[in-house]
């Protein structure tokens, strides 16, 4: 058994697919070897190695239940997908498990703000490089994933670029415009005038602007180059002024200002919110598209426009991996390819906005010409393109990344949510608990 160690890291938390066969076919090689013999002993063991079943761990949203269904169909694989409630419980989840080299799932799903932390247990995951799969994502999507020894410890899924999404009806009853070209010049600018705007909003409307600090602290969050930790690994969260200018700033608009509406993203009350018109604006990364949809599934009015507050940036994306754990990690190495290729991206993106990081799937027509219904028949793929090109920094993240930005999360909840402390106390809070990381 591992004797690994995690206990210092235990505070707190797209063209459209060709015949599968060809695709299933082309994983094949590219997991096998290139010997002779490799093709031998394949063509002898043939479906017998094959396993009956794989599991799978994601969480939210990755739009792959009728992937998991057209692959069983093709393959007689079963998939047993374990779909954690929130990103947090699969990450805590996983790193239970490899500290106990048991009870991992075939694949995992690593969502990119905790990729780091696990990093630093690489050789826990199999290696995925293959020349097969050279070149398939964005080159920043690839590299996040490969360690030092320069292993490829995760196949790239989605990228996250924000657009905001807004409800038109709630903005036509407190006098804004609705039009999302005219949105989008509306919230043209810094984060300042996106506030400002939303002071416009709620003096004309009985619905909040956003939906919590926790929401909107995502995106202005990573906007900063080097928030919590420095490259060389010194932790700087507690006395980076700009994190505190940044929390002053958000906790003023949401509480002072009475922007939020106090609700804590993820939780039942902010679920149900979508249906009552609890707020007008989101911060909208591609795969929030889903989310959005349903929880507001009957709800008419949601669009989005093609703006940004402080121009661009990327919150989240994720990856496949393959714990070193499984009995079947071959298969699984094969699956996880499949679900990453440019053809299962796409329908992914279809499925539920789900934004390709791989280049083909991303120069594809049926990603730059998709639309969304439910948006208001918004161009999503046209806007999210935008979106990806308008960003300019991804920040700094250390092993500590996601501890420290769960602590900035709490402190914001524990005056916008619970209102159990004033800015200043609930700060101090926050430094205790950065200083007791160092």
């Amino acid at each position: 058994m591992s004797t690994t160690d995690f206990t210092p890291l235990s505070r707190r938390r797209l063209y459209q697919t060709t015949a599968l066969s060809a695709a299933l076919a082309l994983t094949l090689t590219a997991c096998g070897g290139d010997a002779e013999g490799d093709s031998e002993s394949e063509d002898s063991a043939g479906a017998a190695e094959a396993p009956e079943s794989l599991s799978v761990t994601t969480f939210n949203e990755f739009g792959y239940e009728e992937l998991f269904e057209e692959y069983e169909e093709e393959t007689g694989i079963r998939i047993e997908h374990n779909k954690a409630d929130t990103a947090e419980n699969a990450r805590d989840s996983l790193r239970n498990s490899l500290g106990a080299d048991s009870g991992a799932s075939d694949i995992e799903a690593v969502e990119l703000d905790w990729l780091v932390e696990f990093m630093q247990y690489s050789d826990q995951f199999e290696d995925l490089s293959d020349p097969e799969v050279e070149g398939r994502w964005l080159d920043w999507k690839y590299e996040d994933a490969v360690d030092e020894e320069g292993r490829l410890i995760g196949y790239g899924t989605d990228v996250g670029p924000q657009a905001i999404c807004y409800r038109g009806d709630l903005f036509e009853e407190a006098g804004l415009p609705s039009d999302r070209d005219e949105v989008a010049e509306l919230l043209d600018g810094d984060w300042a005038n996106y506030f400002e705007v939303g002071n416009e909003f709620v003096a004309e409307s009985e619905a909040a602007w956003y939906s919590g600090s926790d929401n909107i602290w995502q995106g202005m969050i990573n906007q900063m180059e080097v928030p919590f930790e420095t490259e060389d690994g010194e932790i700087i969260a507690d006395t980076n002024p700009d994190v505190k200018a940044t929390y002053d700033q958000l906790l003023a608009a949401s509480v002072d200002d009475e922007l939020s509406a106090g609700l804590s993203q993820w939780s039942g009350d902010w679920n149900e919110s979508f249906q009552r018109s609890g707020f007008a604006t989101m911060l909208c990364p591609g795969w929030m598209l889903g989310v959005i949809e349903g929880n507001a599934d009957g709800v008419e009015g949601w669009d989005i426009a093609d703006v940004f507050p402080g121009g661009g940036g990327n919150w989240g994306g994720s990856y496949l991996t393959v714990p070193t754990q499984g009995e079947n990690t071959e298969a699984a190495k094969e699956l996880a390819a499949w679900l990453t290729a440019p053809e299962q991206q796409i329908k992914a993106f279809e499925a539920i906005g789900a934004f390709p990081s791989t280049v083909e799937a991303l120069e594809s027509e049926e990603v730059s010409a998709a639309t969304d219904e439910f948006f208001n028949d918004a161009p999503v793929g046209d806007i999210m393109a935008n979106r990806a090109d308008a960003i300019e920094v991804q920040p700094v993240k250390g092993p500590n990344y996601l501890l420290i930005n769960v602590a900035v999360q709490d402190a914001l909840n524990r005056v916008d949510v619970d209102g159990v402390d004033d800015p200043e106390s609930s700060w101090q809070k926050f430094v205790n608990d950065v200083e007791a990381m160092k």
